[in-house]
Order: structure tokens, then sequence, then C-alpha cells
């Protein structure tokens, strides 16, 4: 039997984080969803299935006073946090290193690491305090954590930082009962990922289509996680289109 859990998701009105939603409130979870749009927060929530609820937050992650703000309400409404997931992320413009906007990169930076780590350093610092202590932090990272896309600079450095996160976390959380990890996803259907599907720039030269999986697929196996006692971790997993080139990106 699955004992509830409260779960903040963080860019869960679209996409990927609303597909993790509503995989964790069908599981019985208690979900707090977290954006900057309140039409598509309202949208995942009025959808999402029991026997789990959600209630959405809106708050931007880059932020610092919203997050606090954010964290301050979950401990009012639900007296403590198990689980932290790391979803909000942007690509940020395609385009050649030489042309990529300094304004551009350091909004890439922002969203997809600063915002991750207002939020990682909240859920760490409620989860050390809270009785019984401890929780889990997972980080969203991405194949970009591993293996660049052309014309991605900012998104690839993002997602590499990401994995320092995910390892600091891991590191120091051991002492506290906090288990940190990251899911790295390859090509899941969502809005995001559009252009990748009808056709995307290889390594090559080439433009080319590629192959996705559902986002409800993955959103299942973080389900799974959430699911895991926390003497069991899962430091890093990566998920992703089974024919989509990601091994040598050819």
């Amino acid at each position: 039997m699955t004992t509830s859990k409260i779960v903040l998701v963080t860019g869960a009105g679209t996409g990927l984080g609303r597909a993790i939603t509503h995989a964790l409130t069908a599981a019985g979870h208690r979900v707090v969803v977290v954006g900057r749009t309140v039409a598509t927060l309202d949208e995942a929530v009025a959808s999402a299935p029991g026997p789990g609820g959600a209630e959405p937050f809106q708050a931007d992650v880059t932020d610092p006073a919203a997050v606090d703000a954010l964290f301050a309400w979950i401990v009012e409404r639900f007296g403590r946090l198990d689980v932290l997931l790391n979803n909000a992320g942007i690509f940020g413009p395609s385009k050649p290193i030489d042309e990529v906007a300094v304004e551009d990169w350091k909004q890439v930076i922002d969203i997809n690491l600063t915002g991750s780590f207002l939020c990682a350093q909240a859920a760490f610092r409620q989860m050390r305090t809270q009785d019984p202590q401890g929780g889990r932090i997972i980080n969203n990272g991405s194949i970009s954590a591993h293996t660049p896309r052309p014309h991605t600079v900012a998104y690839a450095a993002s997602k590499h930082a990401i994995t320092g996160l995910t390892k600091a976390l891991s590191l120091e959380g051991r002492a506290h009962n906090i288990a940190a990890g990251q899911i790295d996803i390859g090509n899941a259907a969502t809005e995001l990922t559009a252009g990748i599907a009808a056709g995307s720039l290889q390594a090559d030269g080439s433009i080319r289509p590629e192959p996705t999986i559902d986002a409800a697929d993955v959103a299942r196996l973080i389900a799974q996680q959430v699911e895991l006692p926390l003497s069991t971790n899962v430091p890093f997993l990566t998920v992703m289109a089974n024919a989509m080139p990601y091994i040598g990106r050819g």
C-alpha cells in the first residue's frame, strides 16, 4: 500500500511536469504544482486523477523571495515536504556559440540551474529539520547532461551543472536522511520537444526527425522513485527513446 507523500513539482503546469503530477496523484500522493502561469497550473490540478490530489502555487523559481514564500506555504499547509522534483527548465535559443547573446545565456542558467539550486536549498533546509527527518530530491537533468546537441551551449552547460548539484546534494544529504538523485531524459514527447520530433540538427550537420517516448512512461519511473524508502537512492537514471541518436549523437 502506498504511503501518501507531500511532493513539490516545479514546472508542473504543462508537458512532463503535468504528466509527473498526474502519475503521482494517481498513486495517492499530495502534489504541490508550481509554475509561473496560473491558467496552466489550474488545468493541471483540475485534470489530476485521484486518489491523491494537487494544489497550485504560482511562483518564479528564479526569485529567492518567491521560493521562500512557496516553502513557507508548504510547511504551513502540510507540515513537511517529502519530495522535491526540480523540473522547471527551458531550452533557450538554438544558435552557434558565438551568436548566443549574454542575456539568453543568463536566462537559461537562471531558470535551469539557479532555480533548481534555490528550490533544492530550501527543500534541504526543511528536510534536515523536520520530524521525521529526511526526504528525497530529484533533479531533472537531461541527455544533454552527458552529451550536448549542436547549438545548445547554454542548455548543455546548465544540465552538466545540474549533475554537480545532484552530487553535492547527495553527498551532504547522507547525514540528514536526504536522498538526492537525477533523471536524465531523452526525447519525452512534450510541447518542449515538438521541434525535435519534426526535425533536429544532428552532429553531422543534417536535420532529421528523432523518435520520442510517451511522457507518461517517464512519469511512472519518477513515481517509483518517490515511493522508495529513504534508505534506497537512485543517484542517476537515464531513460530515452530507444532509437534516438545519443551514444555518439549519431
